[in-house]
């Protein structure tokens, strides 16, 4: 395939420059280049280029203050920046500043070539979708929530959908990262494309190996045929992988490499695939502890963390308990055909007092226990869950009295340890059974047990 574009090479290394310009050419591109930051600025002010190829360590103005110079000017073209093993760290703050991607030095052609195709094919693919990313704007109804704090993940989301890069969503348990995934994927150019989900948590590793990257037939017991990964699926769409924190160091390494090159080989198989898929990633850990720990690579980290979204708790924006219950109960309602039922004032009132240890998850959970349950149109108090009414936290120590209640972290630890010990107890001690019991991979229950410091206990224990 050829390489259609104008591109402006900037680097200080003569043989780099000449290297790097005899091999676009080949490829059918258009190159100029530039030795200094100074000569790139001066030819970027005197014609347009598809994309710019930009080293950041440069003589004078650094590479990195080229592409802040183009972006203040208003300068939209599309930048690939190339960075030494050991500044890694400023490629990222480059992505951060508007760059397309970045490229480990010494880099393949091949690599160098795929990458330039794939920002070229985003640009073409954007340009096409202006219109119709308008539209999702405008129409987007799953981003519940007008508080401040989610008027601005929405604004950053926004501004993330606009390029290919890695999404990485942080936040607690039933905050909403889905619907986030769901709304860049929706406001990006692959809005027409398919949007995959994988729960990395809730597969074993092997399982998820061939649930991210398909296998073929024979590549283990029960491969009786081929099977597309969910990579394969997403193909010009987006992958959406939940709990990403929680994967194998091996699968770290397979999907590090797959978001490097965009390359993979099946389970079983030989043949080297590619794709055109956007990964968005979430997780509910602190990823940087992980890598202090040993138990997560700090170059994946770096790969997924370019782009970072933090999804607020409930109880941060409190504003947004009301459209959000709102909007639960008008679904549920049109649902069960019960097209009347609303709050009443004082259900209203309890529901925005809560605190929703389980956020949205929680409070939709509630609001459709009420549709269910309610004998009449109007939600009173008296259908409302009772850990709500009273206002406690439903992980919190049964009898737990109201002047010695656990800080909601303490609390959420204590109720994992007691639910662990039981599920042990259950099997007998085997962790291989009571993750099964648990649907969770037995790496996770592993880590849990040594965080909650379970490892040493008598798993007869209750």
């Amino acid at each position: 395939m050829s390489l259609e574009a104008r591109v402006l090479v900037v680097d200080d290394d003569p043989m780099l420059r000449r290297l790097l310009g005899d091999r676009m050419r080949y490829w059918g591109a258009e190159l100029e280049d530039a030795e200094t930051g100074e000569q790139a600025l001066d030819l970027l002010s005197k014609r347009s280029y598809d994309i710019v190829l930009l080293d950041l360590r440069l003589p004078g103005i650094s590479g990195l203050d080229v592409l802040r110079t183009m972006r203040e000017r208003g300068d939209t073209t599309e930048v690939v920046v190339l960075t030494a093993h050991g500044s890694v760290e400023v490629a990222v703050e480059a992505i951060r500043g508007g760059a397309a991607d970045f490229l480990l030095k010494p880099a393949e052609f091949d690599l160098v070539r795929n990458t330039l195709q794939r920002v070229l094919d985003r640009q073409r693919l954007g340009r096409a979708h202006d219109a119709l990313q308008e539209q999702h704007a405008l129409a987007a109804p799953f981003v519940v929530g007008d508080s401040k704090s989610m008027r601005t993940l929405v604004e950053q989301a926004q501004r993330a959908a606009r390029s290919n890069t890695t999404v990485l969503l942080r936040g607690e348990s039933g905050t909403g990262k889905g619907v986030i995934a769901e709304y860049v994927h929706a406001q990006s150019g692959r809005g027409d494309g398919p949007f995959v989900y994988v729960n990395c948590v809730a597969l074993s590793d092997d399982l998820i190996e061939s649930t991210l990257f398909g296998h073929e037939k024979g590549a283990f017991t029960g491969a009786v045929a081929r099977k597309e990964g969910r990579f394969e699926v997403a193909d010009r769409g987006t992958a959406f992988l939940d709990e990403i924190g929680d994967i194998s160091p091996r699968l770290q390494t397979k999907l590090l490499h797959f978001l490097e090159s965009g390359e993979f080989e099946r389970v079983g198989g030989t043949k080297t695939l590619r794709v055109d898929t956007r990964i968005v990633a979430a997780t509910n850990r602190d990823l940087e502890a992980a890598v202090r720990a040993g138990d997560f690579r700090e170059d994946l980290l770096y790969r997924l963390n370019v782009i970072s979204l933090r999804v607020p708790a409930l109880r941060e924006r409190p504003e947004d308990v009301e459209p959000l219950a709102t909007s639960f109960l008008a679904r549920f309602a049109s649902e069960m055909k019960r097209p009347r039922l609303t709050f009443e004032d004082k259900t209203m009132a309890i529901l925005r007092a809560y605190e929703w240890p389980g956020n949205v998850r929680q409070l939709k959970n509630a609001v459709e226990r009420m549709a269910v349950m309610a004998p009449q149109d109007v939600m009173t108090p008296d259908i409302l869950p009772v850990e709500v009414v009273r206002g406690e936290d439903p992980m919190a120590a049964p009898g737990t009295e109201a002047g010695s209640v656990l800080p909601l972290r303490e609390a959420e630890r204590e109720f994992r340890a007691r639910h662990l010990r039981r599920a042990l107890a259950a099997t007998g001690g085997n962790q291989t059974q009571a993750a099964e019991l648990l649907g969770i991979q037995r790496s996770f229950l592993n880590r849990q047990m040594k965080d909650l410091g379970l490892r040493d206990e008598d798993p007869s224990g209750t």
